[in-house]
């Protein structure tokens, strides 16, 4: 509630003090603009999805590695990767909005650039319905409104679809691996396992405190999931030894290949269908939906 009312006080000040456009980000502080942005940076992957999406595509300018959707993102200079930026190839492109990650540990550099004069929004999509919250805030400070509210309302359409099909189907206990070695995991704390949710799974480490949290083998095996999702085939085929695993009994160990369903973006809602896919084929040989 206090967050809410301060970012509430900071939109209000923004406006008296005569900015044309105003958004609240991510990490709940006011974006102000006298113009629509025409040159955008993107400091994280899924916000240059997010851009696209917002009918944006034109005005970024710079990205950073692994911004490789759409097609056309591939042909943005990169100014940093996973772990930091370049400070100076930000500014070299004179941006008028730079659009970073809640998480990505450059704290000081992009108050470095708030301090500058550059505008910062903060993405931090927690829930897959923040996703077209952020497509609409972006397409406002760009100038794209139509454009994003078109793409906000199709993936929200998308969404509810698949909620409305999957949802209230017979329940499957999913264990989804996020790595080998060590184990990783999703909590409730994650989008994923929102995802899980909306396809009628039920995440078996939901309780887990951390978003991401490190699990060990016996927890899996005590946890006795009736399906395991993971990336690719090698990482699915270290469960096989374990055998009364409901999950290995019945052929329930599903590849989701591609990184749809891991960045927050737009394509999400397609990662999405294809694990309510996968766990569809779950049912099917648990025996809980008729073949």
């Amino acid at each position: 509630m206090k967050r809410a009312l301060f970012g509430v006080c900071l939109l209000l000040g923004a406006a008296r003090a005569g900015a044309a456009i105003l958004v609240e980000d991510g990490a709940g502080k006011a974006v102000a603009l006298e113009r629509p942005a025409a040159r955008i940076v993107s400091l994280v992957p899924h916000a240059t999805e997010l851009l696209f999406a917002a009918g944006a595509g034109g005005k970024v300018v710079a990205t950073v590695d692994y911004s490789d959707h759409p097609e056309a993102a591939k042909k943005l200079p990169r100014v940093g990767g996973f772990t930091g930026f370049s400070l100076e190839a930000v500014l070299r492109q004179k941006p008028d909005l730079v659009v970073a990650w809640q998480d990505g540990g450059t704290p000081r550099e992009l108050e470095r650039l708030r301090r500058m004069g550059v505008p910062v929004f903060i993405s931090h999509p927690l829930q897959p319905d923040d996703v077209a919250q952020e497509i609409v805030k972006l397409g406002k400070l760009a100038g794209t409104d139509a454009a994003a509210a078109t793409a906000a309302a199709a993936y929200r359409q998308r969404l509810a679809a698949l909620r409305q099909r999957y949802g209230s189907r017979a329940p499957v206990r999913v264990f989804y691996q996020l790595s080998q070695t060590p184990i990783f995991t999703v909590s409730g704390k994650s989008y994923i396992d929102a995802l899980i949710r909306v396809c009628g799974g039920v995440n078996v480490f939901a309780d887990l405190p951390l978003p991401a949290p490190q699990v060990s083998t016996a927890a899996v095996v005590a946890a006795r999931p009736q399906a395991i999702v993971a990336g690719d085939d090698a990482t699915l085929a270290m469960w096989k030894r374990w055998q009364a695993l409901p999950a290995v009994a019945n052929g329930a160990l599903l590849a989701l290949p591609g990184d749809a369903i891991t960045i927050p973006g737009p394509r999400l809602v397609d990662g999405a269908d294809q694990l309510c896919a996968r766990l569809d084929t779950a049912r099917q040989r648990l025996g809980l939906t008729p073949k």
